[in-house]
């Protein structure tokens, strides 16, 4: 189950890290595949910024994490990906649905199991404590 857990971390960190460049490089076409319309170079640049720093941090947390066995960075895409899940679990409630409103709420309620799960499985350090 730990190799399950820590190959999915490893595969969607890698994903959302890309996804990510994908925003830095190309927000226009990149914010179009998740419903953002940037309209003028005030939004071209939150997209390009936050979407990107959300992404890579996310995804690079997620691969780390996995590669250096440390739960303890799992925790960060948990924190990202719920925070976004209840985001959009508000909004339904405050905005209403939109046809496929589940399915990213579906691969953020994903991320934060198994970055929880893989996080309660792999080690995690004492703060200010060394290891040789």
């Amino acid at each position: 189950m730990r190799f399950v857990l820590t190959a999915l971390a490893m595969i969607g960190g890698i994903v959302f890290t890309l996804i990510g460049i994908g925003f830095f490089l190309t927000p226009e076409s990149s914010g179009a595949s998740l419903g953002l319309l940037p309209s003028g170079t005030q939004s071209l640049a939150v997209m390009r910024a936050d979407m990107t720093a959300f992404f890579v941090v996310g995804g690079l947390s997620l691969a780390f994490g996995a590669w250096q066995r440390n739960g303890e960075l799992l925790l960060v895409p948990a924190a990202l990906f719920g925070i976004a899940f209840t985001g959009r679990l508000v909004s339904v409630f405050a905005d209403g649905v939109y046809p496929g409103f589940w399915q990213p709420m579906l691969v953020e309620a994903s991320v934060v199991v198994v970055s929880v799960l893989a996080s309660q499985m792999l080690p995690h350090r004492a703060v200010g404590h060394e290891t040789i």
